[in-house]
């Protein structure tokens, strides 16, 4: 089985990155899943039901999300409906919508950090929470840890190594050369990247970042204008066991 994550797809460029490449991506890799985090799909900032329909008609299977998923208020309704988007699963309880999916032979899982983020429940416990309780869960559970810490991100990788087949980090934005599998036999990233602008700060306008920091001035960032990047990861899974077999990074840009 052949699955393509792509990383947190950041604004129209993001977009026009996904609409562009992964059609051919999915025929060249023969590709049996596709799963995208989308929390900064719409402008940038938290994710629509138009942005989400829009990845979806470009072939995304799965959204995965984060610490955005609630900034743009009229997706919430939606988290508890048949569109394919999930939350972080440690969230307190009560919140709207789920925090995994099983689509045919896979379950998607989505974590967030706590280390530079935001006191949210254990995601460790949680997820031994739902691997106890879960005991139908196909084999092959692929995981998108929406983290900012490297150091989280790989003790995440180790602590679940053999028990899914593959830990993918996302939130940085900016992409690591760590793509690996665990002695366990899970595969692994610290952070798949973006699809989103070139030149830019993590996908927002680079002279707006620099104000900020030179200024110390809080205010809205926009998405930068430019030429866009895809960054995502290939990964394949032995269906029946769910150990993965290999892992490969992909990246496109569109030229001009």
């Amino acid at each position: 089985m052949k699955i393509l994550a792509l990383g947190d797809i950041v604004g129209r460029p993001g977009r026009q990155a996904v609409h562009r490449f992964l059609r051919s991506l999915k025929l060249k890799y023969e590709l049996d899943l596709i799963i995208a985090n989308g929390e900064n799909a719409a402008g940038g900032f938290g994710l629509t039901v138009s942005t989400a329909r829009e990845l979806l008609d470009d072939g995304v299977d799965v959204i995965t999300s984060g610490n955005h998923i609630w900034a743009q208020k009229e997706i919430v309704p939606y988290l508890d409906d048949d569109l394919p988007v999930v939350r972080p699963l440690n969230y307190p309880p009560g919140v709207p919508g789920r925090g995994y999916l099983v689509t045919g032979k896979v379950m998607v899982v989505n974590l967030i950090g706590r280390t530079f983020m935001t006191n949210y429940d254990c995601p460790f416990r949680t997820m031994d929470r739902l691997l106890d309780e879960v005991t139908t869960a196909p084999p092959v559970i692929i995981v998108d840890f929406h983290a900012e810490a490297t150091s989280e991100k790989v003790a995440m990788g180790r602590y679940l190594d053999g028990r899914v087949s593959a830990v993918l980090g996302t939130h940085t934005h900016v992409g690591t050369i760590d793509t690996r599998i665990l002695p366990g036999g899970t595969a692994y990233v610290t952070d798949i990247g973006m699809c989103g602008p070139i030149d830019s700060v993590i996908g927002d306008d680079a002279e707006a970042v620099l104000q900020r920091f030179l200024t110390m001035i809080p205010h809205r960032l926009s998405v930068a204008k430019g030429k866009p990047e895809l960054n995502a990861v290939l990964v394949e899974v032995d269906e029946d066991s769910g150990r993965a077999m290999y892992i490969e990074r992909i990246y496109r840009e569109i030229e001009g």
